[in-house]
């Protein structure tokens, strides 16, 4: 009998990787997943390991414990990430590096760890979950489009770096998804004597109603899937509502100021 994938994923207490975590775990894959205090998590469908993406001591720990329970990686899902919002005048520094710490260097930091081992078994696939927020850079969310933008291409430049090996990675950029996001997002504070006051309150409640008529997390975790069983990965996919998923071509084929004034329009700033 085939043994299963064994697959870690990160920030799978919540949200997409919770949801891809449920989801392989009815499939057959062996789970892992990774949160900073499991034990807040007692009755959770699938294992979790403690680990924080900020810390290496941390993140050598959990891969080594995977190890020693598992004896492989087989697919790596670097899921955890947190978001930002506010105008670029208006951002603090300290919550602008925890994101940037968070969404490119955690990713980078697990790649680091979990890439000796999947040198060890000569196989193993990355998959760093993006933003389709990366391909663009949306009004008041312009550090968390930054940091995603910057672990794409990260990634575009690991899987030329490994292409001498039986190593695959790709991101997948999800767009709108029905999580609670929300929640753990950084926001500069919204001043009513702000020159930007109108367009971020407005923007903080699009960015809400985007959220809550996305889709469902499942339909990320199906797409997961179809990358671990694909023979061969792709540099970028993306999934989402279809006009964001369409907005790269758009931005592609049309004059720059058009594209914009799209953009804006789309987001109430005219």
């Amino acid at each position: 009998m085939k043994k299963p994938h064994v697959v870690l994923i990160t920030g799978a207490s919540s949200g997409i990787g919770f949801a891809a975590g449920q989801y392989l775990n009815t499939r057959g894959f062996q789970v892992i997943g990774t949160s900073r205090t499991p034990s807040k998590y007692p009755n959770h469908p699938f294992q979790l390991v403690a680990m924080d993406v900020l810390n290496n001591d941390s993140i050598h720990d959990a891969i080594n414990q995977i190890i020693s329970e598992h004896n492989c990686i087989d697919v790596l899902i670097n899921n955890a990430g947190m978001g930002m919002a506010g105008p670029v005048e208006e951002l603090e520094m300290e919550p602008l590096d925890k994101v940037f710490d968070t969404n490119l260097k955690g990713p980078i930091r697990v790649m680091q760890q979990t890439l000796k081992q999947m040198h060890k078994q000569a196989f193993g696939k990355i998959i760093n979950v993006a933003s389709l927020a990366g391909d663009n850079g949306l009004p008041f969310r312009s550090v968390y489009s930054a940091s995603k933008a910057a672990l794409m291409r990260v990634t575009e430049s690991l899987r030329l770096e490994l292409r001498h090996t039986s190593i695959q990675c790709t991101t997948l950029s999800p767009g709108s998804i029905q999580t609670p996001i929300a929640a753990s997002r950084f926001y500069a504070p919204l001043v009513e004597d702000s020159v930007y006051y109108r367009q971020y309150q407005s923007a903080l409640q699009d960015m809400d109603a985007h959220v809550d008529k996305g889709l469902k997390p499942v339909q990320v975790a199906r797409k997961i899937e179809k990358l671990i069983k694909a023979k061969k990965l792709k540099p970028h996919y993306s999934v989402g509502p279809f006009l964001e998923v369409v907005s790269p071509i758009i931005k592609f084929l049309l004059p720059q100021r058009m594209y914009e004034n799209l953009i804006a329009s789309f987001y109430n700033l005219n």
